[in-house]
């Protein structure tokens, strides 16, 4: 079925059994001709000479096990070893007993464990004697072996986090731990079968505004150990880690990146136009943002951090897992720190930032990761496994508290508002190291909030509609355009970005409900703008004004925790060309896939353990994924 609608939108919408999984792309700087293309033409096989990305790869940046002080010392017992096993299909036992295994394996992840005070749980079992020769090693060695872990946590947490007493200081005794985390991962890396990054988490926290980063590593053991994680007992600065990381990659030759966290705990510091001294961000800082950070954290379990109900007040679903009530010190939440927080306002923001500096410090890709604490990757709503090991599933979960709050301000947030989110979808032509993290830096990877729905998108100046329906649809888009994370420039007399589109559900999981295109610019009179426009709506519903006309309905019977897939599409495809473009005007393009709605994990735990539904909390939810964006800048800069 085919039909035009407004805003010059195309969509074929199949309602049969799904097409096989296509592919992946190549890198956003990559750019070929359709000639090009054609110059293997005498060949019979017409894939010989291709080499762009032609696979998703489904992973986790950002996954903790007993070797972050914040797990180990609250009862995690699974290391980088049974974390990497997990990830690859095996089954385990989870930390409190239960056994547990994923519906499909991941293709590759990263153990990211803080580091602060790393492996600090594994020196207490070991009674390392460097540790216990400190007294607050000492100390808390006595607690953990009187049986009184949460004591053990506490005062770490007090004298160590809080405080700053940090035995670990010295690298003769933080240097083991290390040295272990990086030879898991390069016994477990499998070139071709499963990926396992080398990485860690700084935990810079300053006055209780979650500045985290992720770094990953392309490197092996071998460069990876030259240099001692940088933490946040070194700097709290971020511009102090970038630093560490441009040293690192001129005395190894190797290469890292890293990846801010979601920035809903930081009130308004993770997108700020000011350094920690207070100065205006400048040119220099913007591009070294731009370049050390390609990617963005967007979803994980403390809240989804795509948009907010009160910057973008005409987005119907942008109010999904909103965190929006403090920072980690119980400091309420103002309406002035919203638009530093969230990735749409922060794509905005960049091209402002970009037109003042003539860089955009926040030009980055959509990831999502789990932020696990317990060695468990998992993001499925029928299988979440909780934020740290004392939340896995019980009869009693819901209402233990994650963010605290100290002063009984209402900053408070609990373990029923956890998202079971979130993964990354990464296009790259094999599972190796090499290919997909140079696909992260290319920005050539999406976000989801937990399932893994196939989604390429891809922009240029002269696609056909016909184009989206081709069997070769990524030789086609690579051929006259750009993909998720690249760059539109010189726009032809006349012409508008061209937006093809592909979404096929999760073979697991649920139907697609629609597919929206999201757009953000500076308009020539310098006020920063957005519209959420739908490009395909499944069931036959029209789309009226840049919307489906309809919702999608609901199957979801919440007792039962159960839902069927007779409503929403296996797949769908889209073209839309933007109706409003001026050539004139900075803009990016991202696109967002909803699912039909399905019960949320909490409903899943209702069911299960025979117990009432937590309040607050929505019983139905509609999983998501956010595309890396496609920028769009006038040829004058």
């Amino acid at each position: 079925m085919l039909r035009f609608v407004s805003g010059l939108c195309f969509a074929m919408i199949c309602s049969g059994a799904a097409l096989a999984q296509e592919g992946k792309s190549f890198g956003a700087d990559f750019a070929v001709s359709r000639d090009e293309f054609s110059s293997t033409a005498g060949q019979y096989s017409p894939f010989v000479g291709q080499d762009f990305p032609n696979r998703v790869f489904w992973g986790d940046t950002h996954l903790h096990t007993s070797y972050s002080w914040d797990a180990g010392l609250v009862g995690a017992r699974l290391g980088p070893d049974d974390a990497y096993r997990f990830a690859r299909g095996e089954e385990v036992t989870a930390s409190m007993g239960m056994r547990v295994k994923l519906v499909r394996p991941l293709d590759w992840l990263v153990v990211a464990d803080h580091a602060e005070s790393l492996g600090i749980s594994q020196m207490l079992e070991r009674a390392d004697p460097k540790l216990l020769a400190t007294e607050v090693g000492r100390s808390t060695y006595e607690m953990y072996q009187a049986g009184d872990i949460y004591g053990a946590f506490e005062n770490w947490g007090i004298n160590v986090i809080v405080g700053g007493k940090d035995p670990l200081g010295d690298p003769n005794v933080a240097r083991p731990i290390w040295e272990e985390i990086t030879g898991y991962a390069d016994t477990y890396n499998n070139p071709g079968n499963f990926t396992a990054f080398i990485g860690y988490e700084w935990s810079s926290a300053p006055s209780g505004n979650n500045l985290h980063r992720v770094v990953v590593y392309r490197d092996n053991a071998d460069k990876a150990n030259r240099f001692l994680p940088f933490g946040a007992t070194d700097s709290d600065d971020p511009k102090d880690l970038w630093n560490w990381m441009e040293t690192y990659v001129a005395e190894t030759g190797g290469d890292l990146l890293a990846i801010p966290h979601n920035g809903n705990l930081s009130n308004g510091v993770m997108f700020a136009v000011e350094d920690m001294s207070g100065n205006p961000i400048d040119a220099a800082y913007a591009e070294r943002r731009a370049r050390l950070e390609p990617l963005y954290e967007v979803t994980q379990m403390k809240g989804d951090g795509e948009a907010h109900p009160l910057l973008s007040p005409d987005d119907e679903f942008a109010d999904y897992g909103t965190w929006d009530r403090g920072n980690w010190n119980g400091e309420a939440k103002s309406p002035e720190m919203l638009p530093n927080e969230y990735a749409r306002g922060a794509l905005k923001l960049g091209l402002q930032l970009e037109q003042d500096l003539g860089v955009n410090p926040f030009k980055f890709g959509m990831v999502g990761a789990t932020d696990a604490h317990t060695g468990l990757s998992t993001t499925r709503e029928d299988n979440y496994f909780g934020k740290v090991t004392p939340m896995e599933p019980s009869a009693d979960r819901f209402d233990a508290q994650i963010v605290p709050d100290p002063e009984g301000k209402g900053t408070g947030t609990y373990e029923f508002e956890t998202l079971a989110s979130g993964l990354q979808g990464v296009w790259a032509r094999e599972n190796t190291r090499t290919a997909l993290f140079d696909a992260m830096k290319r920005k050539e990877t999406y976000a989801t909030t937990g399932s893994r729905i196939t989604v390429r998108v891809f922009a240029g100046w002269d696609y056909d509609p016909a184009d989206v329906l081709r069997p070769d649809f990524a030789k086609t888009g690579y051929a006259g355009g750009v993909p998720m994370g690249g760059d539109l420039a010189s726009a032809p007399q006349g012409a508008a970005p061209r937006l093809m589109i592909r979404a096929l559900r999760d073979p697991d999981g649920a139907n697609v409900d629609r597919i929206q295109v999201v757009k953000g610019w500076l308009d020539v009179g310098g006020e920063l703008r957005e519209q959420v426009i739908d490009v395909a709506c499944s069931d036959d519903r029209a789309i009226v004004d840049g919307k489906c006309d309809a919702l999608v309905g609901n199957t979801v019977d919440i007792p039962s925790a159960t839902y069927t897939n007779d409503i929403g599409e296996a797949l769908m495809m889209a073209y839309w060309e933007d109706p409003d473009f001026d050539p004139a005007e900075r803009a990016f393009y991202y696109v967002r896939v909803l699912e039909i709605p399905t019960p949320r994990w909490t409903t899943y735990d209702a069911a299960f353990f025979e117990v009432g539904l937590p309040e607050g909390v929505p019983a139905i939810q509609q999983d998501r994924a956010y595309t890396s964006p496609i920028w769009y800048t006038p040829d004058h800069g």
